[in-house]
């Protein structure tokens, strides 16, 4: 039998973007110049105050976290943790439990206990039909805080998105919830969003959510505490500022998208399609730049737990990145977020190498040394990329990219593997 010819594969080189940079210096400071509004407010003493967290890693939130908690004690409450974080950590206390602890917030380094009780309670209906289901240690709470990052959502588009009033009415809802908003958000648009949040924000006596923001760096680059009575408004532009300062591929009609690593402390879905240009869902499908005809995503992230909700949206992975997975997480995930279609797994090959050949045959090039191919370390690392020869005269006309080293072949390690990003 004839002996396949290897694949003929483009030089590549890294590239450096410059994309918008302001990270905070000083966490405590502020923490506390955040809270500033409410300094003057009288407090009963001993009152309790839940600090709603999410599974996100979100840069410091573990600090953040902590000195939110140190300042209301010093107000001479009581502060706890409770994960919002709808069904998340395979829809389990001990699961919920185990996210938080992976990003630093136990209560052994907090200070605090950490409740991750699943029991909800139903607190109203919207117009729509929707039972809103909220966690009930939240509700025996005298105080709620709920901190978050606002982004752009990996589902959909819409005035808010991921963030504040998402956690309340989503990750406070637990999988109950959760799976109960999912299912009425595909007849109804998660335009519910926003009308949910105004009644559990009443129910649950919020006292403030607490606003983060990143760089495209992924640098925490701003902390604002937002009252209930602003907080759907406030949210609104909070949003436009993260979605500007997002960091993305600057190329577009990529042949071939390379994800390094993929999993739940990068993105919901485990890259996110705001970056990738890509989603599927019962809500609405979209394709938009860069493009890629074809993705490939190398390997799961260890911060995913081995949740890999999200791995349907790639064409091609590794058998390696197959074997981590927890299905039952992902199923448990994928479910609740009325998205089965995301927990679909790829065909999968044991090394890179047979991933990229596979990759090639199905593009419909007549060569794939004019390929235009662009690898990235995760959705959330952008600030180096690299990119086939192919790319190279973009590269050249954009003032904020740069090359930082030579055209060279792939490079792969002895077992058939791409070599690791450069530190």
């Amino acid at each position: 039998m004839a002996q396949a010819i290897p694949v003929k594969y483009p030089s590549l080189a890294f590239v450096r973007q410059t994309l918008t940079c302001s990270p905070l210096k000083d966490i405590p400071e502020s923490v506390t110049a955040s809270f500033s509004s409410l300094l003057s407010r009288n407090f009963n003493h001993g009152e309790t105050v839940a600090i709603a967290v999410g599974s996100r890693g979100i840069d410091r939130i573990n600090s953040v976290v902590y000195h939110c908690v140190r300042y209301f004690e010093n107000a001479g409450l009581k502060p706890y943790i409770i994960p919002a974080m709808g069904s998340h950590g395979g829809a389990t206390a001990e699961g919920q439990q185990k996210v938080l602890e992976k990003l630093g917030i136990t209560g052994s380094e907090i200070g605090v206990p950490v409740f991750p009780e699943m029991e909800t309670e139903s607190i109203g209906e919207l117009p729509c039909g929707l039972n809103i289901h909220i966690s009930k240690r939240a509700l025996m709470a005298d105080h709620v805080v709920v901190i978050n990052r606002i982004k752009p959502h990996t589902k959909f588009r819409a005035e808010i998105e991921s963030g504040l009033s998402k956690m309340l009415t989503i990750g406070l809802g637990k999988a109950e919830g959760a799976a109960a908003f999912h299912n009425f958000a595909v007849r109804h648009g998660f335009g519910i969003i926003e009308e949910a949040a105004d009644i559990v924000a009443k129910k649950i006596r919020l006292l403030f959510g607490l606003a983060l923001l990143e760089d495209g760096y992924g640098n925490l680059s701003k902390i604002e505490s937002v009252l209930p009575s602003a907080l759907i408004a406030r949210e609104k532009e909070l949003l436009k500022d993260a979605r500007k300062m997002m960091g993305s591929i600057p190329f577009d009609s990529i042949d071939l998208l390379i994800v390094d690593f993929f999993g739940k402390d990068i993105s919901g879905i485990g890259m996110d399609s705001n970056v990738t240009g890509r989603h599927r869902d019962i809500v609405g499908d979209f394709h938009v730049s860069p493009h890629a005809k074809r993705i490939l995503v190398r390997d799961l992230s260890p911060g995913s737990d081995g949740n890999g909700n999200g791995i349907g949206l790639a064409d091609i992975t590794t058998t390696r990145l197959v074997n981590g997975l927890d299905m039952e997480k992902t199923y448990a995930n994928a479910i609740a977020a009325i998205s089965p279609e995301k927990a679909a797994v790829p065909i999968h090959f044991n090394t890179d190498r047979k991933c990229l050949d596979a990759c090639a045959k199905t593009l419909g090039l007549d060569s794939m040394e004019d390929a235009r191919i662009v690898r990235i370390k995760s959705t959330k690392s952008l600030e180096h990329l690299q990119i086939s020869k192919a790319l190279e005269p973009e590269i050249k006309s954009t003032t904020c990219i740069e090359r930082v080293s030579p055209w060279e072949p792939f490079k792969f390690d002895e077992n058939d593997n791409l070599l690791p990003f450069p530190s």
